[in-house]
């Protein structure tokens, strides 16, 4: 995990499906982990996903306060 990743679960949204155009930070657990279940997509999406499933499971959504705040 690297600084640059945390501001981009904060900033990029959500390209496609029932949750298009919500910041991937914002997005519900229950979709993150039916993705963790049926596979993340490939690339910078999937990364970014996987990252916003642990930090939401772990309970440490938290972290991203101070981002948003930018």
């Amino acid at each position: 995990m690297n600084p640059e990743s945390l501001l981009l679960l904060v900033t990029r949204t959500m390209p496609y499906g029932k949750y298009q155009g919500r910041l991937i930070a914002d997005l519900p657990g229950h979709y993150l982990n039916w993705f963790a279940r049926e596979g993340f997509p490939k690339g910078e999406l999937g990364s970014l996903l996987a990252l916003m499933q642990e930090l939401d499971h772990n309970g440490l959504s938290l972290l991203l306060d101070p981002l948003r705040k930018r």
